[in-house]
């Protein structure tokens, strides 16, 4: 039997523990809060410090749409438009070459990730141009010369293409002044000799090159717009195998699944000839834009090599002109920083 004595140091006891239990409590709670308003004061405040003019064929291969959700996640870039860009007249595994399609993709996309009431998607031309002085018109083009002469916006201006150039050519065809008011970046032509080696099998014409040979002539030839290539010897780099893109998107929100189930879809149409990788061929624009350095701003990651501006022949191949304006052409891309950043961003919509 417990004597009063014995029950009074019990209970004396069990009062001492839970004050104890309390008081540490009330300790761990400051302590997390203090941890977490200090974060929230030292979080680094991201601004825009570039505006950016998304233009690609968001209809035909699915890079595309990776490249637009990535782009749309990023806080330093201010995506200005996104132009829905045509492609080969046949299409692309059953997919409609259109511009208009290509439209209807990209919103699809801006919709899930609560992007299209803020993001302005314009139609492209709904072909190549027919001669290399010659545009054809489009809102697409329109609107780029509209944003590249803007004087209220002081943040340098990026034009980046993941298809043909027909838009942007365009474009410069029929405003000449807008070549020195922003920066193109091109996925597409053939590797260059001594700076990349072409990959068996290759077609005629690198794809993207082949979409509007006339407009990369025009761009590379006719005038005296910045271009910053990354070429088939680069884009190829980006190759991420499905089992990865399944787990990281697998078990995301919507737009993750969006992407995945978009990917699927052409390896069924594909008929399962397209292996276990998948080459995020168009991402490289986001890594030369979003992702450039805190200091003297630049894409400091990945190699380039400058060179003079070649004319491009019937054939897609380059012919030296020695003479003519130095662009960078990319051949190493640095894909740990831009797959690192992409799965981050994209875990973050969950």
């Amino acid at each position: 039997m417990m004597t009063p004595l014995k029950f009074g140091l019990k209970r004396y006891e069990e009062r001492k523990f839970t004050l104890r239990a309390l008081f540490g409590f009330l300790i761990l709670s400051v302590a997390l809060s203090a941890s977490s308003s200090a974060q929230e004061n030292t979080s680094p405040v991201i601004k825009p410090r570039m505006r950016v003019i998304i233009d690609n064929d968001f209809g035909g291969d699915p890079d595309g749409l990776f490249q637009l959700a990535h782009h749309m996640l990023c806080p330093s870039v201010d995506v200005r438009g996104v132009i829905g860009s045509h492609h080969y007249p046949q299409g692309f595994y059953g997919y409609s070459g259109s511009a208009k399609h290509a439209c209807t993709k990209a919103t699809e996309l801006l919709t899930l990730m609560g992007k299209q009431s803020t993001t302005r998607v314009f139609e492209g031309a709904t072909e190549s141009l027919k001669k290399q002085n010659q545009a054809q018109d489009s809102e697409a083009s329109r609107f780029i010369i509209a944003e590249a002469m803007r004087t209220d916006a002081s943040t340098p201006l990026y034009v980046v293409c993941g298809a043909g150039l027909t838009n942007i050519a365009s474009a410069l065809l029929a405003e000449p002044k807008i070549a020195n008011r922003l920066i193109l970046i091109w996925i597409g032509g053939a590797e260059y000799p001594g700076h990349g080696v072409a990959p068996p099998g290759k077609p005629r014409m690198e794809y993207n090159l082949g979409i509007d040979l006339m407009a990369a002539q025009a761009v590379f030839s006719h005038s005296n717009v910045p271009i910053w290539q990354i070429p088939r010897n680069a884009y190829r780099q980006v190759l991420v195998s499905y089992a990865t893109l399944a787990q990281h998107l697998d078990a995301g929100g919507e737009t993750s699944a969006h992407l995945i189930k978009r990917l699927r879809d052409l390896m069924i149409r594909a008929k399962g000839t397209l292996g276990e990788s998948y080459v995020l061929g168009d991402s490289p624009l986001v890594l030369l834009t979003a992702l450039q350095t805190s200091w003297e701003p630049d894409p400091a990651s990945s190699d380039y090599v400058e060179l003079p501006a070649p004319t491009i022949d019937a054939d897609g191949n380059y012919q030296a002109m020695p003479n003519s304006r130095k662009i960078r052409v990319y051949q190493k891309i640095d894909t740990r920083l831009l797959i690192d950043d992409f799965f981050s961003k994209i875990a973050s919509l969950k």
